[in-house]
């Protein structure tokens, strides 16, 4: 077996979709004979802890070594899960984490952590370092253990780190360093992972000395065996469920779905009457104010933050799938997790979306009503598109060679394989 040393942040039992990819890498590597060691945050305050997702970890016997730090999740770890904010106010918290911390406000934590890494990798031989981003800091970490110990290094990128679609730079300092590091840690990395195309071409626009071979794009996908002894619940009626699976955050937001939806309902009352639509994650009060002001009430059903398993056994019991992303600087980069688990489901999807690497997957898929996300009255009208499939029972089917190629135990055997090259014939 071949070691190598995965530095992941975020990792459960924290929820939420950025631990999912990491921790679906891990469970299939041993597979294809790499055993990893999973270097994460100790107890952390978060928005979402799940412990379906944890348990996934220890029966896969993952090595998990936690590292507590002095960055804010860590110093709010009594606090358990923590009741996620407004929005307008986590936006000023991240400005702010944005204008005092750079590249992020994790540095505390990557501090600490590096000490533990490189014990581990002076007990133990380890043939290769593999990061996870965000947070960026994790990478600045990840590039001083490669120096050190002269390890390859592999860097997989879920956003782009300098300009994506998050970023917030209060002066063109901010822009410079984040840029001036990316740059530095670029040039000692042997392999950078991109979820998508269009992420690969910025990194090669950005920095002129990566070559093509230089980035290996690896989707997010889904799991099979996170399908199996999932329990669908019984429709009491003939309604069409319409659900959405997630977080409403900075430009991802519901309004222009639920201005659609009321719409509809006055425009067609007879249709909206045999729609039903779920909501699973975290539903700010903002959200819950709309629905209220638009007299949607009766039509939604919100279940709040559920484990993986329970959300998928809701999202399994619906009929049709929604998903949004709004307009941002380089969202056409962004990469949703959720739209590769919708993937997994093989379920009728409306994607409300720009046009980039997102867009581009749901017409691959087949299966996908899409829309620009702002455009009240497209979506109204593809809703009662979608209600009129039902009805007749036409609703699309995906292309399922599509589906195949998004299983998580085939992206990590690319991954691996991606390993293979750079350690060549060594062996512990």
């Amino acid at each position: 077996m071949y070691k190598v040393l995965v530095i992941a942040y975020y990792f459960p039992p924290m929820g939420l979709s950025g631990v999912q990819r990491t921790l679906k890498f891990v469970k299939y590597m041993k597979n294809y004979n790499w055993n990893p060691t999973v270097l994460t945050a100790a107890s952390t305050g978060y928005y979402a802890h799940d412990s379906y997702l944890l348990s996934e970890a220890e029966n896969a016997k993952i090595e998990i070594v936690r590292v507590g730090g002095k960055d804010i999740n860590s110093i709010l770890a009594k606090k358990g899960t923590i009741k996620i904010p407004p929005e307008f106010i986590r936006k000023i918290l991240s400005r702010l984490s944005y204008t005092f911390f750079i590249p992020d406000n994790k540095k505390g934590w990557a501090k600490k952590a590096i000490k533990t890494a490189r014990k581990i990798l002076n007990d133990e031989k380890y043939n290769l370092i593999f990061v996870s981003a965000p947070p960026f800091s994790a990478i600045n970490m990840a590039v001083r253990l490669k120096k050190e110990f002269n390890i390859p290094l592999v860097v997989d990128y879920r956003d782009l780190w300098y300009g994506n679609q998050f970023a917030f730079y209060p002066t063109p300092f901010h822009k410079f360093l984040n840029k001036r590091m990316e740059y530095k840690a670029l040039k000692v990395t042997e392999k950078v992972i991109a979820t998508n195309r269009r992420m690969k071409e910025k990194l090669l626009n950005h920095f002129k000395f990566l070559t093509f071979e230089d980035i290996y794009i690896i989707p997010h996908g889904y799991d099979p065996a996170d399908f199996n002894d999932i329990i669908i619940d019984k429709k009491p009626n003939v309604k069409m469920r319409l659900t959405y699976s997630g977080m409403f955050y900075e430009f991802i937001t519901p309004k222009y779905f639920l201005n659609a939806f009321k719409k509809l309902s006055i425009e067609r009352p007879d249709v909206t009457a045999n729609i039903e639509l779920h909501f699973i994650g975290h539903f700010r009060n903002e959200n819950k104010k709309l629905i209220k002001k638009l007299k949607l009430q009766e039509f939604v059903k919100e279940y709040g933050y559920l484990n993986h398993k329970e959300a998928l056994s809701k999202v399994m019991s619906s009929d049709v799938l929604w998903m949004m992303v709004g307009y941002a600087r380089n969202v056409d980069t962004h990469s949703s997790g959720k739209l590769y688990e919708y993937f997994g489901t093989k379920k009728p999807i409306l994607v409300s979306v720009p046009d980039g690497a997102l867009k581009t997957s749901a017409t691959e898929y087949k299966a996908s009503f899409i829309t620009k996300p702002d455009d009240v009255d497209e979506i109204k009208e593809t809703i009662l598109k979608i209600y009129e499939q039902y009805i007749k029972g036409t609703l699309p089917t995906p292309d399922e060679e599509f589906v195949e190629k998004h299983r998580r135990d085939f992206l990590a055997e690319l991954l691996t394989k991606q390993f293979q090259f750079l350690v060549k014939d060594e062996i512990i």
